[in-house]
């Protein structure tokens, strides 16, 4: 008959499981505060303080190490990096034991926490919280940490649900949120709103002026850091995409758009930018502006001119302003005798040998500002009606009343079909044709509203530059704000064509 001997345990399973090379276990801590405020400091020190001594204490261990993250997330482990110092330890066999305050301070995403507890697990080394009194050796260990790391996760949402509500009601209430520490021209003011800093603001009114002198982002960006200006992240050399943000940020003429992002993912911390998924809060007139608001607006109108013609190395007032009268391709430069003293640049079409039938011949940059300026002085001559004219139009294409009225009406029919529809009418299919008919006007008029919006920026843009100018002279902001293109006819005359 088969007889069966029990053997008893003779240590703890935790000391089984340890390696067992060495008679002390190697314990290590970690230690981690998710906030940079003063009270979190302390109980940054304390816990680097408290888990020095604990481990020093114990005549069976042997003091590794206390790793430690400051002001960092636990929501995942990515950016932590005295986390990720301590598992490649761990797990190249340095460590035998790791002490932590609690699950939440390890990690609060249940995936993250449970994988690095099996990788560890894996290499023989155990995890202790302290606060839930969990040993990962223990049978009921793992089970233990996974309802904790749940928890925590879920306490983490909370939080995080908690403080986005807090944030958008501030925005509601037209509380002002900016990088403070990369933001360049304002630091945040007693009252939490932007103060202007003359220094950068200059640096700030220099991107402007060059861009509208007709340089590029690439250009700027080279000038700056050329000039040894740092970026307003700290760099000694420029992005090209800082200086395009600079130029687009509607803060500097002293408004705030708020919301511009949001965060998609709590636990990723993933965010995208907002396209009507949330509310958004537009503030006019917050706070002083570094870019007056007419400026700002005629850079925004030069972008999107901009935009049409495609990236430049170099950007020239003249670049899709003078056109072929004879085939209706637009000139471009081209330089003669380049090597030599005679060197020049002249404008050419540019499908001039691409099509043999066109003969317009080129032109000279004198020769287009010697007739820019004749037509500028009549423009000149009756200003004041014309900024009137401007200012009529601007009026009219501001209003959008009556384009708000329909959309409003349209949305009722919407309202109306899609209730139909799910109440089974028996018009149902001629209900979904009108509500498709709908929301495809209603969109339609939205372009409109964005056109005319477009169109009334265009016309500041000239009434600004309009009411600057007072001489008949060449100017490049003249030039680009009132000129909508010059036309050379075969003969190699040239006509002038103001924006309407």
């Amino acid at each position: 008959m088969q007889k069966i001997t029990v053997i008893p345990a003779t240590k703890p399973k935790r000391a089984a499981q340890a390696a067992v090379q060495h008679k002390r276990r190697r314990v290590a801590g970690y230690a981690r505060v998710s906030t940079d405020k003063e009270e979190q400091q302390n109980s940054y020190e304390a816990q680097l303080d408290y888990y020095t001594n604990y481990i020093k204490s114990r005549a069976e261990w042997e003091f590794v190490n206390v790793y430690t993250d400051e002001g960092i997330s636990a929501l995942n482990t990515k950016k932590r990096e005295g986390f990720k110092q301590m598992m490649a330890d761990a797990l190249a066999g340095k460590i035998d034991l790791i002490i932590t305050k609690s699950v939440s301070r390890f990690a609060r995403n249940t995936v993250d926490s449970l994988t690095s507890i099996r990788q560890l697990k894996e290499k023989g080394v155990e995890c202790y919280f302290e606060k839930e009194n969990i040993w990962t050796f223990e049978g009921s260990g793992e089970i233990m940490l996974t309802i904790m790391a749940s928890l925590a996760q879920e306490e983490s949402r909370s939080i995080s649900e908690n403080v986005t509500w807090g944030k958008r009601k501030a925005m509601a209430d037209g509380k002002i949120f900016i990088p403070w520490k990369n933001f360049l021209g304002y630091k945040k003011g007693k009252d939490g709103k932007p103060v202007i800093v003359p220094k950068e603001a200059e640096i700030v009114k220099t991107i402007y002026r060059l861009f509208m002198e007709g340089e590029s982002y690439s250009a700027i960006a080279r000038y700056l850091t050329n000039k040894g200006i740092p970026s307003p992240m700290g760099k000694a050399e420029w992005p090209v995409g800082t200086v395009k943000s600079i130029l687009q940020n509607e803060t500097y003429k002293g408004d705030k758009l708020l919301q511009k992002k949001f965060t998609v993912d709590f636990l990723a911390k993933k965010q995208k930018v907002n396209e009507g998924e949330i509310p958004q809060h537009y503030l006019t007139e917050s706070h002083d502006a570094i870019i007056p608001p007419k400026e700002w607006e005629a850079v925004q109108v030069e972008i999107k001119r901009r935009a049409t013609i495609g990236p430049r190395v170099k950007l020239s007032p003249f670049t899709s302003k003078i056109r072929c009268g004879g085939c209706g391709a637009w000139f471009g430069p081209k330089v003669w005798h380049s090597n030599s003293k005679y060197r020049r640049t002249v404008w050419q079409c540019n499908d001039r040998y691409k099509n043999k039938t066109c003969q317009t011949p080129h032109v000279t940059e004198a020769e287009i500002k010697a007739e820019f300026v004749p037509a500028v002085s009549h423009i000149l001559e009756n200003r004041e009606k014309r900024i009137a004219d401007y200012r009529k139009e601007q009026n009219r294409l501001r209003n959008d009343a009556a384009i708000e009225a329909e959309i409003v009406k349209l949305e009722r029919i919407v309202t109306s079909a899609w209730e139909a529809i799910q109440n089974n009418a028996t018009d149902a299919l001629e209900r979904l044709k009108q509500h498709d008919e709908a929301k495809e006007r209603q969109a339609e008029l939205e372009r409109q509203k964005a056109i005319n919006r477009d169109r009334a920026d265009s016309l500041e843009a000239i009434i600004q530059t309009l009411e600057r100018c007072k001489n008949p002279r060449f100017d490049e902001r003249l030039w680009l704000a009132i000129v909508d293109y010059v036309e050379v006819g075969s003969d190699g005359q040239m006509t002038v064509l103001f924006k309407k």
